[in-house]
């Protein structure tokens, strides 16, 4: 049946049989490395450890010696399968039904890689005559991400390595290849707002001071108003509260703490400082509240404590790269792609501080679903775009 397939099909199988779900390595990346390697490309494996995290494995690869140099950028690592049982079929296997390959991992993103590596491998046939691709590959990206991109790309600038472009290959496409580049993303930032009351029986409530009422007041002062309308490349900055605890399994006792926690996607109205202060300000606000609304004699006693790193926005805006692109999808789909900064976050919030970065995958809709899976014809089209895209980025280049 491989001969039936194409380079990308064969190489996405062998990928998804990669039991790789975080931190485990498992085989992804040797299989990697052995396939780059016999593409002559360099490659290293490396792994970081850090204090109360998993230790993860990481790859580099590079092909050539001069500029410009193009990164291609992703992970293999998957998110777990859930119930196997609901899947029609193993969630490592890489079945073919029907023209569609399923699999973890198929579209996040191990089609990504399979995609642009069978791209590079046609591209190398022809000969790269100036210039260098290299391959950044984490483990780490479904996980915290403290041991992956973050500290590889610190690990090969320290070893002298600059990137003139890369591609993340994050499935951004909605429905079909070609709808969207993903040239920007939106700042991310979590927090706990905690409100300090006195524990007390229900039936007294003059001996106690219940805290929930504190943290309504907070949360209406959070949500109550739009942080902005959003701006020419970003949607509007939201908000969303996304649990509320006071830690009580009693219903006649009222609870010493309320809790609740809180992420934020901001736009480029907002710097990670700037936001912060904000959320302060809406808090204290809202603490103000209660001397009049529930007639207390002294704001409501909270404190915000932050989780986690800020993801900061950015916007590449670099006409070589995200033209070139777009023209490349557009030869080869006959759709020009739009550019959008929505979504989450990716592992380019860290490349951003490297080169000019932008997303472009296959299509997302079953990522992290049970019986995640790509169409065959969709390696094959997005492969073709990978091509296209390398041989007009370094055919500019005057040898």
């Amino acid at each position: 049946m491989s001969d039936n397939l194409s380079r990308s099909a064969i190489l996405l199988r062998e990928l998804i049989r990669c039991p790789s779900v975080t931190p485990e390595e498992g085989g992804a990346l040797a299989y990697l490395e052995q396939e780059l390697s016999r593409l002559g490309f360099r490659v290293e494996r490396v792994v970081f450890s850090d204090e109360n995290t998993p230790d993860v494995e990481n790859l580099y690869a590079r092909f050539g010696d001069t500029p410009p140099h193009v990164m291609f950028a992703g992970h293999t690592d998957v998110v777990p399968t859930g119930n196997e049982s609901d899947w029609s079929s193993e969630p490592f296997s890489g079945e073919i039904r029907d023209g569609v390959m399923f699999g973890r991992g198929a579209v996040d993103m191990k089609g990504g890689i399979a995609c642009f590596l069978a791209a590079v491998e046609e591209f190398l046939k022809e000969s790269l005559h100036q210039g260098s691709i290299s391959f950044l590959i984490t483990g780490d990206e479904e996980g915290p991400s403290i041991n992956g991109t973050d500290k590889l790309l610190k690990w090969a600038k320290d070893k002298g390595e600059t990137w003139d472009a890369c591609i993340v290959g994050e499935p951004s496409n909605p429905n079909a290849i070609g709808d969207i580049i993903k040239n920007g993303r939106r700042g991310s930032l979590s927090g706990k707002v905690t409100v300090h009351g006195v524990q007390g029986h229900s039936a007294y409530p003059h001996l106690a001071d219940n805290p929930v009422r504190g943290l309504t007041d907070l949360l209406h002062a959070l949500l109550a108003t739009p942080f902005d309308q959003g701006t020419e490349y970003f949607q509007p900055t939201n908000l969303e509260v996304t649990s509320v605890d006071v830690g009580n399994k009693a219903t006649n006792v009222i609870p010493a703490n309320a809790t609740a926690s809180f992420n934020i996607r901001f736009n480029d109205t907002w710097t990670g400082d700037t936001v912060k202060k904000e959320i302060i300000r809406r808090c204290e606000e809202g603490a103000n509240a209660g001397i009049t609304r529930h007639g207390k004699d002294a704001p409501a006693n909270f404190e915000v404590e932050w989780v986690g790193r800020v993801s900061h926005v950015f916007l590449t805006s670099d006409e070589k790269l995200v033209g070139t692109l777009s023209n490349s999808i557009e030869t080869v789909t006959g759709n020009r792609p739009e550019l959008s900064t929505g979504g989450g976050t990716s592992d380019a919030r860290f490349i951003k501080d490297y080169c000019p970065v932008i997303e472009f995958g296959l299509v997302g809709q079953t990522m992290h679903k049970v019986d995640e899976c790509t169409p065959l014809a969709d390696l094959d089209v997005l492969t073709s775009v990978y091509l296209r895209f390398l041989r007009d980025y370094f055919g500019s280049v005057t040898t």
